[in-house]
Parts: C-alpha cells; sequence; structure tokens
C-alpha cells in the first residue's frame, strides 16, 4: 500500500503542477489580451496599495459585513494559505509514518497553530456548505444569491477543503498516536479525541491509515489543481489566486470602492481628446478584447458568491440584469474566444487575409464560433449580453459595493452602453427625448432658461443671482447649485424653496447661477453619451470658472486663497461637479445641503424647535449613500427636528435600495418585471410611517410617484407624505405665528 501510495501521490504532483503552470501563463496571456490603462492609473502608490491589500484580504473588510460568512470565510481563506506545509508533512509521512518536519514539526507554537487552523478550516467549510444547502435555489428561486451560480464547481471546491481539512485533523492525531500522545496536551487540543479513538490499534495499523490519510490528502489537493488548471474560467477556483492582483490593481490605492466618478474614456491606454479624437479612436465596447486587461482580470476574478446578485435593484424586481451573471458572462466568453484572439483573430496583418487565415488554422471550431458572437445582442442573435441586461443597469454601485474581490462593474457596464449609444445608436427610444432638449435647452425637460429662476419669485425674500445682483462669487459663502429638477420640477422645487429659505434664515450669503445653469451631464454620461457630457461639462467649468474669478495662489499651498465653494440638493450634481469636473479642469469644494444644514445646526445657526409628530423612515439616495459616503448628516438633521421618530428600513445605508432613478432609468420606463420604486415603497410602507424623506430630487420624485400610485390603490394611508430632509427643518425652524387674541368686548355699565 505504502509504495502504491507514494507512486500515485508523485505522479499526480508532477501532473498538477505542470498543468497548473500551464494554465498561470494561459490566463495571464489572457489577461494581456485586454487594452492597456493610462499609465499610473493602477501601480500609483504601490505602498498604499499593499497595505490596502493586506487590510482587505487579512481583515475581510467585506466579507465580515456578512457576519458569521465572513467568519466562516477566514478561516477557510487563511487556512489555504497557511496550512501549505501540511503538503510537506504529508509526502514525509508516506515513507516515514512518524516524520516531522524537521525544526518546527514538534514545536509547540507550530502544532498549536496547525491544530486551531485544521479545525476552524473544517468547522468553516462546514458553515458554508450548510449556507449553501439552506439557500439553494431550488429552494429559494431568484432570491438566492447562487442562482445562476456554477453549483457543481462549488461544491466540488467545498468537497475539497473538506476532504483536505479532515485528513490533516487525521494526520494530526495519527502523528499524536506515533509519538505517544497519552493525554491532553496543548499541541493536540483538537485532536485529541481521535487519538483516544486510535490509540488501541497495533503500530502496522495505524503506519497503514497514515500512508492512506497522507495520499489522500495529497491526491485530493492535486486532483484539485489540475481541475482548475483545465478550467482556466473556473472562478469559484481561481480568485483564491487572481483576488490578490484584482485588489491591488483596484482603482483607488487607499482602499475606497470604484464608485462616485466615471472614468473617462480610453483608447488604446489614452484618454480620448474630443476636440481633436484620434481617427482610430475606438469608442465604447464592442468586443471583449476591448475591455482594459484590468476588465479581463475583474471577469476572471468572479467568485461566483452572489453578493452583488442579491443587492441588485434591477434583479430583484424581475428584471433580466444579474451583476454576477454579467461578469459570468463576459468571463466565460472571453475565455472561449482566447484561442482565436491569442492566435492573432480580430487583428489585421497588414491587410494580409491569407497570412491571418494560416494564423486561424489551428484555433479550434468553438473558439471561431465564439468569437462570431455580437458582444451586445438578443438571444435571437446569439449575443453575450442582452440588450434588456445592459439598459437594467441604475448604476446605484450595490454590486462595486458589496464585491469582495473589488469587480468595477459600472464601469463595465457604462464602456458597453457608449458603444451602443455612440456608434450604434442603439438604445431606449424614450432616452431619446432627453437627449435632445439636453442638446437644445441644457435641461432634460427642454425648457426655456429663463423658468430656471421661476421659483425665486416664489419666495419672500432676494435671491442674488451671479451676473445679475453679483458679479461674482468671491461676494458670497456659497454657490447654490439648483440642478434641473431642483429648479424646474414641481415637487423638487419645494425642496429648492425650503433649502434657500434656511440658508436665508441663517445668514448665509448665496447665490445661484440662474438661467445660464446647464445640466451637469450626469445622465448623458451614464446613458453613455461621453460627448454629450463632455460639452455640458465643459460650459458649466468656463461658467464657473469665470463666476469665481481669478483667485491668488498661496505660496506655501500654491492652492486658491479662497476656496471655491458649491451646495448642491442634488446627489447627481454633487457627484458630478465634485468628483468628474475635475477630469474637466474644474476644481471646487462641493458639499450636499444636508452635510451644510448638520454644520448650520451644529453652530446654533439653524434651531429647530417646532415638533413634527409622527414616524419617519429615510430612503438613501446612492449617489449620495453609496457613491460618497454621506450617510450621517440626514439622519442627524431629523434626529434634530423634536417629535420625530426614526426607524431604518431593512435596507439602509450600505445595503440601501435603490429608487430606480439613476443610470439615466430617470429617463426611461420601466416595462419588465415590479418597479423599483415600488419594491422600495413597499419596504417603507411596511413600517407604516408616517412620513418618508429622503435628500435626492430624483428620488423625491420616483417615491412620490410611488406612494401616490399605493394611495389611489388604497394600500397606503392618505396621511403618508414623501419629502426631503431640508422641507422638514424648515418646519420645525420656523416658529408658527401665534393668532393674535381679539381684545375681549367690555361689559356694559348696569343700569342705575
Amino acid at each position: 500500500m505504502q509504495l502504491a501510495a507514494i507512486i500515485v501521490s508523485i505522479a499526480i504532483t508532477v501532473v498538477a503542477v505542470a498543468l497548473f503552470g500551464r494554465a498561470t501563463v494561459q490566463i495571464y496571456r489572457f489577461v494581456r489580451l485586454g487594452q492597456p490603462v493610462p499609465a499610473g492609473t493602477r501601480t500609483g502608490d504601490p505602498k498604499q496599495r499593499t497595505i490596502t491589500l493586506v487590510k482587505e484580504f487579512l481583515g475581510h473588510t467585506r466579507m465580515n459585513r456578512w457576519g458569521i460568512v465572513g467568519f466562516a470565510h477566514w478561516f477557510v481563506a487563511v487556512g489555504f494559505f497557511s496550512l501549505l506545509l501540511t503538503i510537506v508533512n504529508a509526502f514525509g509521512q508516506l515513507f516515514q509514518a512518524d516524520w516531522l518536519i524537521p525544526f518546527i514539526g514538534d514545536w509547540l507554537p507550530y502544532e498549536v497553530f496547525t491544530e486551531f487552523l485544521g479545525l476552524m478550516t473544517v468547522l468553516g467549510i462546514v458553515t458554508l456548505i450548510v449556507i449553501r444547502q439552506l439557500s439553494k435555489p431550488t429552494k429559494a428561486g431568484r432570491k438566492s444569491r447562487f442562482a445562476g451560480s456554477k453549483t457543481g464547481q462549488a461544491y466540488f471546491v467545498e468537497a475539497v477543503i473538506l476532504i483536505v481539512g479532515v485528513c490533516i485533523m487525521t494526520l494530526r492525531a495519527l502523528e499524536g498516536v506515533q509519538h505517544h500522545v497519552t493525554g491532553w496536551e496543548p499541541g493536540f487540543f483538537a485532536s485529541y479525541p481521535l487519538i483516544a479513538l486510535l490509540d488501541g490499534l497495533d503500530l502496522s495499523t495505524i503506519q497503514h491509515l497514515t500512508y492512506f490519510f497522507a495520499a489522500l490528502k495529497i491526491v485530493t489537493s492535486f486532483t484539485w489543481m489540475i481541475t482548475v488548471s483545465l478550467n482556466t474560467n473556473m472562478g469559484v477556483a481561481w480568485h483564491r489566486f487572481l483576488g490578490f492582483p484584482n485588489i491591488w490593481f483596484k482603482r483607488n490605492a487607499d482602499g475606497s470602492t470604484a464608485l462616485g466618478a466615471l472614468q473617462p474614456m480610453t483608447t488604446a491606454g489614452k484618454e480620448i481628446d474630443w476636440e481633436d479624437p484620434a481617427e482610430d479612436a475606438v469608442f465604447g465596447v464592442s468586443q471583449v478584447e476591448q475591455f482594459s486587461w484590468k476588465g479581463i482580470l475583474d471577469f476572471s476574478t468572479c467568485t461566483e458568491c452572489g453578493r452583488c446578485q442579491s443587492q441588485c435593484p434591477a434583479w430583484n424586481t424581475g428584471k433580466p440584469l444579474s451583476p454576477k451573471l454579467l461578469i459570468m458572462s463576459l468571463r466565460d466568453h472571453a475565455h472561449a474566444k482566447a484561442p482565436y484572439l491569442l492566435a492573432g483573430g480580430g487583428k489585421t496583418m497588414e491587410g494580409d487575409e491569407k497570412a491571418t487565415e494560416e494564423q486561424l488554422k489551428d484555433v479550434p471550431a468553438a473558439a471561431l464560433a465564439e468569437a462570431e458572437r455580437p458582444l451586445i445582442g438578443t438571444v435571437e442573435e446569439n449575443g453575450v449580453i442582452d440588450p434588456d441586461v445592459l439598459w437594467s443597469c441604475t448604476t446605484c454601485g450595490a454590486c462595486v459595493e458589496q464585491c469582495p474581490v473589488d469587480i468595477e462593474h459600472i464601469d463595465h457596464i457604462v464602456d458597453m452602453r457608449r458603444y451602443q449609444v455612440m456608434i450604434e445608436s442603439a438604445f431606449p427610444s424614450e432616452a431619446g427625448t432627453m437627449l435632445k432638449n439636453l442638446e437644445k435647452k441644457g435641461n432634460p425637460w427642454g425648457l426655456a432658461k429663463k423658468q430656471r429662476v421661476e421659483w425665486t419669485k416664489e419666495v419672500d425674500f432676494e435671491v442674488p443671482i451671479v451676473g445679475k445682483d453679483v458679479e461674482d462669487l468671491t461676494e458670497v459663502d456659497y454657490l447654490y447649485w439648483v440642478g434641473c429638477a431642483g429648479a424646474l420640477e414641481d415637487r423638487a422645487k419645494k425642496t429648492t424653496k425650503a433649502f434657500a429659505e434656511l440658508l436665508h434664515i441663517a445668514g448665509v450669503k448665496f447665490a445661484i447661477m440662474g438661467g445660464e445653469e446647464k445640466c451637469t451631464g450626469d445622465s448623458p454620461r451614464r446613458l453613455g453619451n461621453e460627448p454629450l457630457f463632455q460639452q455640458l461639462g465643459a460650459e458649466n467649468v468656463a461658467m464657473l470658472n469665470m463666476a469665481f474669478g481669478e483667485d491668488d495662489e498661496d505660496e506655501s499651498t500654491k492652492k486658491p486663497k479662497s476656496a471655491k465653494k458649491i451646495v448642491s440638493t442634488c446627489p447627481h450634481c454633487f457627484n458630478t461637479i465634485a468628483n468628474e469636473y475635475p477630469q474637466l479642469g474644474g476644481e471646487y469644494e462641493v458639499i450636499h445641503h444636508t452635510q451644510l444644514l448638520q454644520h448650520l445646526i451644529d453652530e446654533g445657526k439653524l434651531i429647530p424647535v417646532t415638533p413634527v409628530e409622527g414616524l419617519i423612515t429615510y430612503h438613501d439616495p446612492c449617489y449620495l449613500g453609496r457613491h460618497n459616503k454621506v450617510y450621517t448628516p440626514p439622519r442627524e438633521i431629523m434626529s434634530a427636528v423634536p417629535g420625530l421618530r426614526q426607524q431604518e428600513m431593512h435596507r439602509h445605508k450600505e445595503r440601501g435600495f435603490c429608487c430606480g432613478a439613476g443610470g439615466a432609468r430617470m429617463w426611461m420606463e420601466e416595462r419588465i418585471g415590479k418597479r423599483i420604486n415600488n419594491e422600495r415603497v413597499d419596504e417603507a410602507l411596511s413600517l407604516n410611517p408616517d412620513i418618508v424623506s429622503t435628500a435626492c430630487p430624483f428620488c423625491l420624485v420616483m417615491l412620490t410617484d410611488s406612494v401616490n400610485g399605493k394611495k389611489n390603490e388604497g394600500k397606503a394611508k392618505e396621511s403618508v407624505t414623501v419629502v426631503d430632509v431640508a422641507q422638514l427643518l424648515l418646519d420645525s425652524v420656523k416658529t408658527p405665528v401665534e393668532p393674535e387674541e381679539e381684545p375681549a368686548a367690555e361689559e356694559p355699565e348696569p343700569a342705575v
């Protein structure tokens, strides 16, 4: 038996190592098929990137948000790398049953370490197996985060880990028996019960058991290695290797998620010059090889855990988009097409078609067929990604926020949208009206620019306009960027007027741009119309820079002496001006109105005194919360209002649920599944609130529409209202006017 165990173990090890080496080279070559990225964008600040990687892995910073799942996965992940010496030990035991690793084999700290991690790896994988079984797609359907994952591969990986873990603990017990452990010892604290069970067996049996379990551990481990080497798209296995570079090369070296700003469009690794784009510039992505190499690495790293899917508002309302399934589809397509691309397919060789045919003669037929598939196309067209999948995304960021290996889903979705809009002109027709209005009038409704200031006539104080009432913005504390919705949409105008009045009460000097404002370009950019964003953004930046005026620099910091302060009531405007206008040469200090209002309350310039009675629940706008991490100010404002009782919805803050308006979905019809705003409002109404609050004009419109619909259906009480937190604060800050008492009537004098 010993000889057979040695021969089988060595043979499978040699084959596995050779295949794994080949697979590693294949994946490296495969990732390099992607396009280059601008210099430094993925490698800048290597020290901080390394710190971020260590923090994310050892701290399991994303996984640990999921409670017991993160705890169990930590031991499985750390055990995989920390227990590698047990393989060495197993090889030694094949030749000598009582063999120990020299120097440390019987060192107590090493023994305790191995016992503890071996035990916790077994308990960890058993926990994960149970969790997977409790939420199987066959039981939970679409609600299961594993729906669509390659279940067979997952079961294989889980079985391998469990078998290896059991082998480690069994070999520890057999080692204890052979080294005469007769009572409980710290070095065998976990395996001692098994030692006691085996202690009565004769030495020959113990040795043969050692050979068997050592061989079983080796064969299982290297069978796994052979399997993953032959399946380079097996994300559930390869993520344990590819996760490290994927995290290290993430967009932000400091570890923050790839949210907020969209990346500038690039071609051949350079940003596109929109004033004079290169003749061979590639706009967006129409072939999988047109993604950047980081995109290809993203696809290969997906572990199919489904956390993105479980949080996606589109998937949760019956739409075809699952961020997980989208990434899996791109990965499988890219791997299937790789032989064609690696052979030179998709490239011309100086116009010599015969040379290309010669190159492709050995490419498998399956790869040639895969190369013919359109990246975006319906089932009938054999497309990789269905158009309904592409256009269901609200860019809420839930997928990016939750992904434990830092896949940048939104960037990839928008890249595909860019090609569809700019080259194919293929996008939902109703969005075309919005684009035309933006091109002609600078706002989505196509209204005249003079209407942007109509709301100022509805307040009883003067609202200064730059260029009319103030020469430039050096005369005020803040520029109030009203935004299209805030100036033109009736419900959002209530927020605008309330915020302006609060600034007036607090004595904050502010001004607006009035009719000179144009849409910031958030919606067209996320729809995929990058040129329109560039146009609107450039015009706004030029206007803002002129309005702020020339400013002397501080010699010590080389920055303007006075900050260019902008406050916005719209998170989409806030995000665009703060995070994307720097790409266009616009550097400003931008805050959201809830941040400024909280500051004014803290300073005592706004004092909520009048109670606003009722139960209130707050909806986190995606572009304020997840994209910009502003969670506390709105809640603190509500806490400052006397009379309010706050209660959080089940999905809030980092796991907040979208209203359905982001990603230009505000301007598109929702024809598939349940409306996202209805799903969110159902969650809010389950608390039986008196007030649903938010801090975004898009959210305000979406939630109000749904609440009104629920009232008409008799599913919501008539008294429930949807308001911005600024309106709540104004109601509390303003002291109600006491009605004047009428003078008491004089009593007539008694008659004499």
